[in-house]
């Protein structure tokens, strides 16, 4: 079965939004795992927008199932995951300035870069990840900078699936077997819903884990965490 991780940035948003501690975030990571999410996730970005640095430290009493801590390595963040030492970090190409994560590394062009990264999470006992499109040149590229495992960008799918169009998956189920081949485990993230996340994990070989926030927390204000982390947990049984 693929693991959800539940992205909580979205919750932080929310708090941040009115100041205060409403609502309490770390009751909100301790509420996912209690109704059966398998991590959390989150994605501190420089200007604190929404997770802050000090809630990726308070999370670490709190997180009993995998933490996966996602963002771009500036000195900033590696000095935050080499402090904390979460089960995961996923290292995201994304602008200081970016409003959401809009395009995977170009693990050619950052080999170099990356391979050091990942050199220092694995001298730490950091899992790794590498958020990537899904093109097969980046998927052998992501390979040669020692990551455990990759992470597809999962945008451009859910454009297609929403218009129609499930051949939008091919190039994913392309990628994730390449993967496979070079013994890269799988994730995915992004606009993944309760609409498309069925038919994704039912096609993607040996997906391991999906990191999904935006989508299932818009849905729960509708339906309730509970059972969305519910309805989401039925979808990608085997």
């Amino acid at each position: 079965m693929t693991k959800l991780s539940v992205n909580i940035n979205k919750i932080a948003t929310l708090r941040n939004s009115r100041g205060g501690n409403t609502p309490d975030l770390l009751k909100v990571a301790c509420d996912v795992q209690t109704f059966g999410g398998q991590g959390i996730t989150i994605h501190p970005r420089p200007d604190q927008r929404h997770i802050r640095y000090q809630d990726a430290y308070d999370l670490v009493r709190v997180v009993t199932t995998e933490y996966n801590i996602e963002g771009n390595p500036i000195p900033e963040f590696i000095d935050l995951v080499l402090k904390i030492k979460p089960t995961q970090v996923t290292l995201v190409p994304d602008a200081v300035d970016a409003i959401t994560s809009n395009a995977g590394w170009d693990t050619v062009k950052h080999k170099d870069f990356l391979k050091e990264m990942i050199a220092e999470f694995h001298r730490n006992d950091i899992r790794t990840s590498v958020f990537v499109d899904p093109v097969l040149k980046m998927i052998e590229g992501a390979k040669n900078t020692g990551t455990d495992r990759i992470e597809l960008y999962t945008e451009s799918f859910a454009k297609e699936y929403e218009a129609g169009n499930k051949a939008g998956i091919d190039p994913y189920v392309k990628a994730a077997k390449l993967a496979g081949d070079l013994c890269l485990g799988v994730n995915a993230g992004h606009d993944l819903s309760l609409q498309n996340i069925a038919f994704f994990a039912q096609n993607i070989p040996s997906l391991l884990e999906v990191s999904i926030g935006h989508a299932l927390i818009t849905e729960s204000l509708y339906l309730g965490l509970e059972n969305v982390i519910q309805l989401y947990l039925q979808k990608l049984e085997n």
